[in-house]
């Protein structure tokens, strides 16, 4: 188990229920079972709160912590842009990622492959609520 991973997971200050969200979506890997509940409010076109609440992996943990932390006041079509980038991150080798998103470069690693469903659910069930 990587230890940044770890760390990255250990954050959970919006591992929380939110009241009043303007989107909420639950959403369940079929693979191994990791179920995520994300709730936001939604101003303007921008994220002004998230919280969420899982049972899962480690490493779907590790990345809606960090995609929590990441889209706050940030707007959709940035968010909608960074999902459909991460939607092909592990096929591609020559993806690069811009400054407010390289932190995730730990989580899309290569060596992470095998946790590619894992890693991408929050970004799927973010997706959902973005475009509705």
């Amino acid at each position: 188990m990587n230890l940044k991973i770890l760390k990255i997971a250990s954050y959970t200050n919006d591992n929380r229920v939110l009241e009043n969200p303007s989107h909420s979506l639950k959403n369940k890997n079929p693979i191994c079972g990791d179920e995520i509940e994300i709730r936001v409010i939604i101003k303007n076109d921008i994220v002004k709160d998230i919280a969420y609440q899982c049972k899962s992996c480690v490493y779907c943990q590790a990345s809606v912590s960090l995609l929590s932390r990441k889209i706050k006041n940030q707007k959709i079509d940035k968010i909608k842009k960074f999902i459909l980038l991460s939607e092909n991150i592990f096929e591609s080798t020559k993806t690069s990622l811009e400054n407010h998103w390289k932190d995730f470069k730990e989580l899309f690693d290569k060596k992470n492959v095998s946790r590619k469903e894992c890693i991408l659910l929050p970004f799927k069930t973010l997706k959902k609520i973005v475009s509705s």
